[in-house]
């Protein structure tokens, strides 16, 4: 008898194992209407979204800047004319290309003259000194020098409404007891408007600036 109860217990147990065991993969896998659903992820949502839809959309591109077709007047940014502009270079140039020819046999009161025409009575007066002084002058009688001088303006420095500031290359070719030979150099050329003219109002090497000496001619 006893051994025929335990074997009937042990039936019933394996029962109960497996039926727990229906029931735990029931659980597991979830009835129809019987769990909540877990909220996905929102990274999971947008791949869900991705793979339900094909490829992403295309993020717009913003267009490239492209030129207007419409006419650009860069002088209208300028606070003078390109008129008044084109008048100040040409007396920018003029005057450097007087300001490098002068002769040893010439009186150097007509070199410091032909610079004056282009000048503002100050600045005249400091070049007509410079010009004049004696050592410059018996160091050019002694070389015999003879100096043709040219001028290009080579750019705009700074402008505003009554005065504008050039850098203009200055050549000479020179001939002298030594030999031809030929020299250049940048000088910063500043005008100014006296009346209806442009007068120059100072030179200095182009890379001094303002603060350079404005004597002795080119050399």
């Amino acid at each position: 008898m006893a051994g025929g109860t335990g074997d009937r217990r042990g039936v019933v147990f394996a029962g109960l194992v497996a039926i727990l065991a229906v029931v735990g993969i029931y659980l597991t896998v979830g009835g129809p209407g019987t769990s909540e659903e877990t909220p996905a992820s929102p990274a999971a949502a947008q791949r869900q979204e991705v793979g339900e839809g094909g490829a992403s959309p295309a993020v717009p591109q913003t267009p490239l800047a492209t030129a207007s077709q419409a006419p650009f007047d860069i002088y209208s940014f300028l606070p003078m004319s390109k008129q008044e502009l084109a008048a100040a270079a040409d007396v920018a140039r003029r005057f450097t290309e007087a300001y490098g020819t002068y002769r040893f046999d010439e009186d150097p009161g007509a070199y410091a003259q032909r610079l004056r025409a282009f000048t503002t009575t100050e600045l005249g007066d400091e070049l007509a000194r410079a010009v004049s002084a004696p050592g410059t002058v018996e160091q050019n009688r002694t070389d015999q020098l003879v100096a043709q001088g040219s001028a290009t303006v080579k750019q705009i420095r700074e402008v505003d409404e009554t005065s504008v500031i050039f850098v203009v290359t200055g050549v000479q070719n020179v001939t002298s007891t030594s030999g031809p030979q030929q020299r250049s150099a940048d000088y910063a050329v500043t005008l100014t408007q006296v009346g209806s003219d442009w007068r120059v109002y100072d030179l200095q090497p182009a890379d001094a600036g303002q603060e350079g000496d404005p004597s002795g001619g080119v050399e």
